[in-house]
């Protein structure tokens, strides 16, 4: 490289000419084993308002592979004037992403090589001539791993590669590779614990294909407990499969299939002709894979628990997003504990899963409570019961038919101030009062259901006409359903990517489902514009988020002796009752149990038989319907998710304090940076990917004011000086009199641009290219004879 001029090369520069070369020389494939620009996170979503921005993410620079599911190595380049060990724990932010063990970093001069498996010297410094070979590396990587050789056709099996470009996410591959390694090493019972949204069914796919490649497991059996879960599975994630694959129908396992799905429904049952898993040798499959592991077979003494263990020599690993421990269901009692954990928390700071706002909305009757007078009926002649009734009763023994009307109000309000099309889930009680919220729904969007009927539908277990538009209400693409009504139905299972507004106004006491629900609005669609969700509680359901156990940790309910305090004892397991289409998706069975994510059976008219029925004497508990109680919200605030995982109360100037006050730590400072920056514009943007949304504050603050006076007046308290008021000041002080006559009129004209667009708008070149600029000529002749002469 004579003549190169180090010092002035870019970062890219000495990567093409000096790391890249090196590696090179040492036998990487430059096809196979090189990546360069590896982008790991999406960029976490900051909500404010009604608007959102991506935090800007950096890539790898470069990484290596021994084969496209093998990261081993990161290397992290810098310019030559940076130390050569600059990039180093940048880099090992990346490795542990990725968990590759070997870890560089350089300036062009040679490299620091971090390594992991070294048990004396962790870093060293080589030149670019000693660069380890492919060989080299894989070999201490199979050490370090203490790989065998029966190991690796399993361990080294790619993943599948559909020529989409579309590769496992750093997460999702370190959940695959954990999990391979663990059944090359003969572990048989494997538990992934996944955040709703992260993509636990793909990930499963690409498990199965790479031990069904590998030809370590040749008979799979995918179980799951709803016709929804199965099919969605059977058409998306693992359409590769392609004839090898069938669907469990009519009670009949084919063995001329190798890849088997199917529902609990469909294998077993009461009867004994029912238990259609019987049909083959418990030693038929060799590994069976169990979603949202947390319900149905969970339990110990659950009927579905005999699938698993008739085929017990097979591997089984089961995916959840919320693992149950209870002293009845135990996840981790049956499959250990987690292989890998990826949480809510983690996926929204990633910007996989969408971040979320929360209006907690307080309605005085629920807070105060209600009490009828003496003698008081129903509309129905009943005669009340003489008791205070509270928010636990309310749409469960008592109606109060304008709670209902002003609930239904709320959410339309909201939809019309933001927008009306948002598909929304509201989750009410019960069937009964899903049906009542889809009336006043109704009722309360006239112009919208003239457009459409079916902008207001109640989807629930018993209704088939509601179900058949789930798949509507799911599909981007369609624009109807728009507002979903539910009990259980939609709590699980339903892959919601456009679902921009959830209502809680359903009693939710257990953490599982609380997570289940809150999983309805995660995934983000860039496409359709869904960056982020609103969660609308009226039943302080959103008071769970405060819990310990919110994020990641699995729910543990401890009932303890008579006489104590008994946690978590209104948590009760419902009976599946999801009433798919055809008699194999079915069992109307009351002792095969599930978690709350399933529809209740209907007793008399309610869907909900613990929370509706009388347990004396399985009648259905009375529940009245009164009429002219005023009802009215007495608060109504709104929260945010910070970057530290929490739910904050606060104004958008409060935010942009306390992220200011993080980049800079006095006016001074920043003033300095400001006019340091060749264009403000930079600043600007540094601080929009720090959260700070600039149309958000002008919003809150109301003034016309450029970035640099908006934050002088926000964060230290300046008076507001808008960009009108700052370019009358400079055409005060007669600044521009020392230039010609051309350049004067250039930069008055710039003032005004500025007054009425700020400066991004004259830090553009096409600013000079548009009225009235453009009368004075090019841009280059403006320049030549406004200000060269």
């Amino acid at each position: 490289m004579a003549g190169l001029d180090k010092l002035a090369l870019s970062e890219a520069d000495i990567i093409s000419k000096f790391i890249l070369p090196a590696v090179k020389d040492t036998g990487w494939d430059d096809m196979t084993q090189i990546r360069e620009e590896v982008k790991l996170r999406d960029g976490k979503v900051i909500v404010r308002g009604q608007m959102a921005v991506r935090k800007t993410v950096k890539s790898a620079d470069i990484v290596l592979y021994h084969k496209p599911n093998l990261p081993l190595a990161v290397i992290e380049a810098k310019a030559n004037k940076h130390p050569m060990g600059k990039g180093m724990q940048q880099a090992l932010d990346y490795a542990n992403l990725l968990q590759a063990p070997f870890v560089f970093s350089s300036n062009g001069d040679g490299f620091i090589f971090h390594d992991k498996t070294s048990t004396t010297a962790i870093e060293t410094e080589i030149g670019l001539n000693d660069f380890p070979s492919p060989a080299e590396l894989w070999n201490k990587y199979c050490a370090w791993k203490g790989f065998t050789q029966a190991q690796l056709p399993i361990v080294t099996q790619d993943y599948h590669d559909d020529g989409s470009g579309k590769t496992p996410r750093y997460y999702q591959l370190q959940a695959i590779n954990k999990t391979i390694e663990a059944i090359s090493k003969g572990q048989d019972r494997i538990l992934l614990v996944m955040a709703t949204g992260t993509g636990k069914t793909y990930t499963a796919f690409q498990i199965i294909w790479r031990l069904w490649k590998s030809r370590a497991k040749k008979r799979i059996l995918f179980l799951a407990d709803r016709n929804i879960l199965v099919d969605q599975t059977l058409i998306n994630d693992f359409q590769p499969f392609g004839t090898a694959m069938t669907k469990i129908t009519n009670r009949i396992v084919d063995p001329a299939y190798e890849i088997h799905l199917g529902l609990y429904q469909a294998l077993t049952g009461p009867e004994e002709s029912q238990k259609a898993y019987k049909q083959v040798e418990p030693d038929f499959f060799d590994l069976v894979v169990i979603d949202e592991c947390h319900r149905g077979s969970a339990a110990e003494d659950s009927a579905w628990r005999e699938i698993l263990e008739y085929f017990s020599s097979a591997t089984q690993i089961g995916l959840t997003a919320t693992p149950k421990e209870t002293e009845d269901v135990s996840n981790t009692h049956y499959f250990g504990e987690p292989i890998y954990v990826y949480s809510l928390k983690e996926g929204i700071e990633d910007g996989f899963l969408a971040p979320y706002k929360v209006i907690r909305v307080d309605l005085d009757v629920d807070l105060l409570g209600w009490r009828p007078t003496a003698g008081q009926t129903d509309k129905y002649g009943e005669l009340i019961e003489d008791r205070v009734y509270n928010q636990k009763d309310f749409d469960r023994t008592l109606v109060i038919d304008d709670r209902t009307q002003l609930v239904a109000q709320t959410i339309t309000s909201y939809l019309e101030r933001t927008d009306p099309m948002a598909k929304t889930i509201v989750f009410c009680n019960d069937i009964d009062h899903a049906e009542r919220m889809r009336q006043a729904l109704i009722n309360c969007n006239p112009e919208q259901v003239k457009k459409n009927e079916k902008y207001v539908m109640r989807i629930t277990g018993d209704d088939n006409i509601g179900k058949a538009q789930l798949d509507n209400f799911i599909n981007p693409k369609r624009p109807y359903p728009v507002i979903a009504t539910t009990s259980e139905l939609m709590t699980t299972g339903v892959d919601a990517q456009t679902c921009k507004l959830i209502v809680l106004d359903q009693n939710i006491k257990s953490m599982t489902k609380f997570k289940q629900i809150i999983g309805r609005g995660t995934r983000i669609n860039d496409k359709y514009g869904k960056l982020w969700f609103t969660i609308m509680d009226f039943k302080k359901a959103t008071e769970l988020f405060a819990d310990e156990r919110f994020d990641g940790i699995p729910e543990r309910i401890m009932t303890v002796t008579s006489g104590d305090v008994t946690e978590g004892s209104e948590d009760i397991d419902a009976f599946i009752h999801d009433v798919p289409d055809g008699a194999d998706d079915i069992t109307s069975d009351s002792d095969f149990e599930s978690d709350e994510g399933v529809e209740y059976p209907t007793f008399g008219g309610s869907s909900d038989p613990f929370g509706s029925t009388d347990t004396e004497t399985n009648e259905p508990a009375k529940k009245y319907h009164v009429q002219g109680i005023p009802v009215q919200i007495i608060a109504q605030r709104i929260q945010y998710y910070d970057a530290d995982g929490k739910l904050v109360t606060e104004s958008f100037k409060d935010y942009t304090r306390k992220t200011f006050t993080k980049q800079f730590a006095s006016m001074d400072d920043f003033i300095k940076r400001w006019n340091e920056a060749d264009r403000k514009q930079t600043v600007i943007d540094e601080l929009a990917n720090a959260g700070i949304i600039w149309e958000a504050l002008q919003e809150e603050v109301g003034q016309d004011m450029d970035p640099f006076d908006m934050i002088c007046h926000v964060v230290f308290d300046q008076p507001p000086l808008t960009r009108q008021e700052r370019a009358n000041q400079v055409k005060k002080r007669n600044y521009f009199t020392k230039y010609s006559e051309t350049a004067q009129t250039v930069l008055n004209a710039l003032l005004d641009k500025y007054a009425d667009a700020g400066v991004s708008e004259i830090e553009s070149l096409n600013v000079l290219k548009v009225q009235p600029l453009d009368e004075l000529g090019t841009p280059m002749e403006i320049v030549k004879n406004g200000f060269l002469r």
